[in-house]
């Protein structure tokens, strides 16, 4: 059994905001590492504990996160996707889980919510609100790769859930802020969403290891949750927040045939209307 592990910051208990935690020369950067890459191996141990023969961690936080010299020896780290989505996930995976995970932007009660970037007022394909969790889980269901195990703040694990049936989460934080932002400019809305509740990190990875061994038991049993099916063609709608002199923007783009090609397509910036 394959796993392949995308691992995000933004998502993990202790890390309580973009200044301070986020980015290389932070005062707490090198803390912030350490806190994610420890919950990664909670779930790389719960995923070998339940039969996995092989796990990939994908680094997908945008500074880099993992630590190696922290890593579960057991698992393989890949980092820099020159072929963009989605990101080195292939077909032979077995099963597709995140650790660090953050909800998409603009969600009430998270903790340091965006999609890429907190430019982002939010992302639609077909419709569907996603954000950087959907994107991935809409390329793994193209690629036929079950979308099985999520970690990271309780906002996340509900977006997550209601996207993905039967999806095996495990929150460790709780954000605070409520409402979504959508009228703020990107400055503003960087100050937002840092409100939050955190599980000691010790329980976090305690509570993640639980739930990504049951997690991983149900996919060797097979259980393939995937998301709620979409047809093509598929259209990209994004909205983006005023950000200095930029005001606000809103791009749509199409693909007939694939969400993978879609999500690599450049944004068409126009006015928002």
């Amino acid at each position: 059994m394959r796993i392949f592990l995308m691992t995000d910051m933004e998502g993990t208990a202790g890390v309580m905001n973009f200044a301070d935690w986020c980015s290389p020369g932070d005062r707490y950067y090198e803390l912030g590492r350490e806190f994610v890459t420890r919950e990664a191996n909670a779930a790389i141990d719960g995923f070998f504990a339940a039969g996995a023969t092989a796990v990939t961690v994908a680094d997908g936080h945008g500074a880099g996160a993992i630590a190696p010299q922290w890593l579960d020896a057991r698992a393989e780290l890949m980092r820099g996707w020159p072929e963009g989505f989605p990101f080195g996930l292939e077909p032979d995976y077995d099963g597709i889980a995140w650790v660090g995970q953050h909800a998409k932007a603009g969600t009430p009660l998270a903790h340091l919510a965006h999609t890429q970037s907190c430019r982002y007022i939010d992302l639609a394909v077909n419709g569907i609100s996603i954000g950087e969790f959907g994107q991935m889980a809409l390329c793994a269901a193209e690629l036929g790769v079950p979308v099985f195990f999520g970690a990271g703040d309780l906002a996340f694990t509900l977006e997550a859930a209601a996207l993905v049936p039967g999806i095996e989460t495990a929150w460790v934080k709780r954000g605070r802020a409520p409402g979504n932002g959508d009228d703020l400019d990107l400055e503003g809305y960087t100050r937002r969403n840092i409100s939050a509740v955190h599980l000691a990190p010790a329980a976090a990875c305690a509570r993640i290891r639980t739930a990504a061994y049951r997690a991983a038991r149900r996919l060797a049993q097979g259980h393939r949750p995937r998301p709620t099916p979409i047809a093509a063609p598929y259209v990209r709608v994004g909205q983006f927040r005023a950000a200095g002199d930029l005001p606000r923007q809103q791009s749509r783009e199409t693909h007939d045939t694939s969400v993978i090609a879609l999500m690599n397509l450049p944004f068409s910036m126009q006015p928002a209307s």
